[in-house]
């Protein structure tokens, strides 16, 4: 595949059950895990540090995801980690942070060098989450820079697991197609 490419002598891991749409793009020291899936027009570049995505994880259409080298000041660069049933919006960033399980990253939200959102993080449309900031789970955050709005209801918690659930069944419909 064309869009699975190969850098240096690394080549992109993706289990089986993954689906990546034809027009997106995925580069080098790139793990995926089962159920989860890209799509189109998204980048996951792992060129110069690696990218780890988990199980029944989504990044849609749009998004970029990217890491940092290591240098002098951080020698072991910044990579990328995203958890287990985490849905990723349309035409995010993603650069070098973490995002834990059972997160949704809003639609056009920026995530920045050693961020790092927390388990059960619902982040809103359109922020930005600075270098080395922690985002506390159970809570919603939005805005640009971001800020802690409020706890997380029951139903909110309920929709960030259907989210993810409802992108490993199509994922399951476009592979069937």
């Amino acid at each position: 595949m064309k869009n699975i490419r190969r850098y240096q002598s690394i080549t992109p891991s993706l289990d089986e059950t993954v689906f990546v749409d034809d027009t997106a793009l995925v580069i080098g020291d790139v793990v995926i895990g089962k159920d989860s899936s890209i799509w189109p027009m998204t980048v996951v570049r792992g060129d110069v540090n690696k990218i780890r995505i988990g199980k029944r994880s989504n990044i849609q259409d749009n998004s970029v995801i990217h890491v940092t080298h290591p240098y002098t000041d951080v020698p072991k660069g910044y990579a990328v980690d995203v958890g287990d049933n985490v849905t990723v919006g349309h035409k995010v960033i993603l650069h070098g942070c973490k995002v834990g399980d059972h997160c949704l990253v809003g639609m056009g939200s920026t995530i920045m060098d050693g961020a790092e959102l927390e388990p059960f993080v619902l982040l809103g449309a359109g922020s930005l989450v600075s270098p080395g900031k922690v985002l506390e789970g159970g809570y919603l955050w939005l805005g640009s820079p971001v800020r802690k709005v409020r706890q997380l209801s029951d139903e909110e918690r309920k929709w960030i697991k259907y989210s993810a659930q409802h992108y490993v069944d199509l994922k399951g419909h476009h592979l069937e197609n």
